[in-house]
């Protein structure tokens, strides 16, 4: 992976932490990593070019003002009064390329000096094999704490262990493997011929960058919620007080000047669309 690094600016060492979405259903993680960015007003140090992730370029995703300050499928910011480094990614990585998307990641990650990595993912709530009927948000996680995926720290946050990593099943076996640098096939990963429910959770793409980023050696923490399709915003921002949880970094601690300390980006006032027109009716 190479990098353009925004002039005047560079990787600072008071940013140990970097927290980065990993696509899927209902784009919650790249939301909540949106939201984080925006509230903590971190600055854009570089932008990525991956080539396993599909192109694209839009305005200014922050704002206050769209000023035409282009925004590109991959880019790193840093908030260095937080401590705290993010990922931005806003395109899918190319069919069959998510290993070694995962891989170049932890890669880049590692070269910068970067030492907890902090992914956000949604899963699909038709997968869900026990239903939660509270009104709180269930919060999921993975660690690199324990073989098992288990971390005694998360617990006490009263979130709960993905209970369908198991690194000793076939699929997530392979998926170690990969990357690695083993000789499996990337298409046994991505192959859902025979896809069973536990195969679902190894295909998905916060999968391949745990694996990648545990196998570089790095500390990685997976903070995942269900969803379904349709308007996330809800979850983004519970999926952003988690992490601000998890971190130690509250909400009001934030600089943000909305509600509790958020700051919503500008990009979200299009995330739908103009109004339509009134004429019609």
């Amino acid at each position: 992976m190479e990098f353009a690094v925004v002039k005047g600016e560079s990787f600072s060492p008071s940013c140990p932490t970097l927290i980065m979405p990993a696509l899927s259903i209902g784009n919650v993680g790249q939301l909540a990593v949106d939201l984080l960015i925006s509230s903590a007003r971190a600055r854009r140090v570089a932008y990525l070019d991956e080539p396993s992730v599909l192109p694209c370029a839009g305005n200014d995703a922050f704002g206050p003002d769209a000023v035409g300050d282009l925004a590109l499928a991959l880019e790193a910011y840093e908030s260095t009064s937080h401590g705290l480094a993010f990922i931005q990614q806003r395109s899918p990585v190319i069919t069959g390329m998510m290993v070694s998307f995962a891989k170049n990641v932890a890669d880049f990650i590692s070269n910068i000096g970067k030492d907890h990595i902090v992914i956000l993912s949604s899963l699909d709530s038709g997968k869900r094999r026990v239903i939660d009927a509270s009104s709180d948000m269930q919060v999921y996680y993975l660690s690199s704490c324990n073989e098992d995926g288990s971390d005694p720290e998360y617990e006490k946050l009263g979130w709960k262990k993905l209970e369908e990593y198991d690194p000793s099943h076939k699929r997530w076996s392979c998926l170690t493997g990969l990357v690695e640098g083993g000789d499996f096939s990337e298409d046994m990963v991505n192959d859902t011929d025979e896809m069973t429910i536990n195969d679902y959770y190894a295909s998905l793409p916060f999968a391949a960058l745990f694996s990648a980023c545990k196998a570089k050696g790095l500390k990685v923490s997976c903070v995942l919620c269900y969803c379904s399709e349709g308007d996330n915003m809800p979850e983004s921002f519970q999926l952003a007080e988690a992490v601000c949880k998890l971190l130690g970094h509250g909400p009001e601690k934030l600089h943000g000047n909305g509600s509790n300390g958020w700051t919503v980006p500008l990009s979200w006032k299009s995330i739908y669309g103009p109004p339509p027109d009134m004429s019609i009716f």
